[in-house]
């Protein structure tokens, strides 16, 4: 016997409700779940990227990264690269840099490594050197690293880096800390003059199409905006 109309009615949203729900808890659960590291932009080569088990091959836009998976630049290329919860670097010059699960490990060359404005809880990104570790929270890191030196430098926000001999320093927006021939020089804060030079000059941080969340609050800290 079938069921009056009023029930089939009843049952018709019942259903439709338990879709919506079943369809709105899958899209909640996609957005929360992280995003997978990817290549995002390559605005200039030789760029390449070697993955742990695999031969060295071409960067690509879209390009999934897996923990150990080895990113390699020759000068003029540059790449960018999203992480899990909108944290972010470019990588440039001649650099080598291993992706770790929860850190960088930057061999050589330049980076510029950031965490979107407003995120709070969570672990630093950290990005490791040969002889320091910079850690970073709602903040933008410039490392450079050469055979003779290394800088770190923090575009906005606190940085600090920890260094294997036990040495400490955090740094504010503008102000740099290197590592030359074996000694640590002290902190220093770069002039406005300078930093409006290294602004304009810089590698990482024009020529991208890829957006950088955290590029308008560097220009405020640093005064170079009206």
């Amino acid at each position: 016997m079938p069921p009056p109309p009023g029930l089939k009615a009843s049952l018709r949203s019942a259903s439709a409700s338990i879709s919506l729900t079943i369809a709105v808890g899958l899209g909640v659960a996609a957005a929360a779940a992280p995003v997978v590291p990817r290549v995002v932009d390559v605005p200039s080569r030789p760029a390449f990227v070697t993955p742990p088990e695999g031969a060295e091959q071409v960067a690509r836009i879209g390009q999934v990264l897996v923990p150990a998976t080895l990113l390699r630049t020759e000068k003029p290329g540059r790449l960018q690269v999203l992480l899990a919860e909108g944290r972010g670097f470019r990588l440039g010059g001649d650099a080598l840099l291993r992706l770790g699960r929860a850190d960088l490990d930057l061999q050589r060359g330049q980076i510029i490594a950031w965490i979107p404005p407003g995120r709070t809880g969570g672990p630093p990104l950290r990005v490791r050197t040969r002889v320091a570790t910079a850690s970073i929270s709602g903040t933008t890191v410039f490392i450079e690293a050469t055979p003779t030196e290394l800088k770190f430098f923090s575009w906005e926000g606190r940085v600090l880096v920890e260094a294997e001999n036990g040495q400490r320093f955090t740094l504010v927006s503008g102000e740099q800390v290197a590592f030359v021939e074996g000694t640590w020089l002290a902190p220093r804060r770069l002039s406005s003059t300078e930093a409006a030079t290294r602004r304009k000059a810089s590698i990482l941080l024009n020529g991208f199409e890829a957006p950088m969340d955290t590029l308008p609050i560097i220009e405020r800290e640093l005064g170079l905006t009206p």
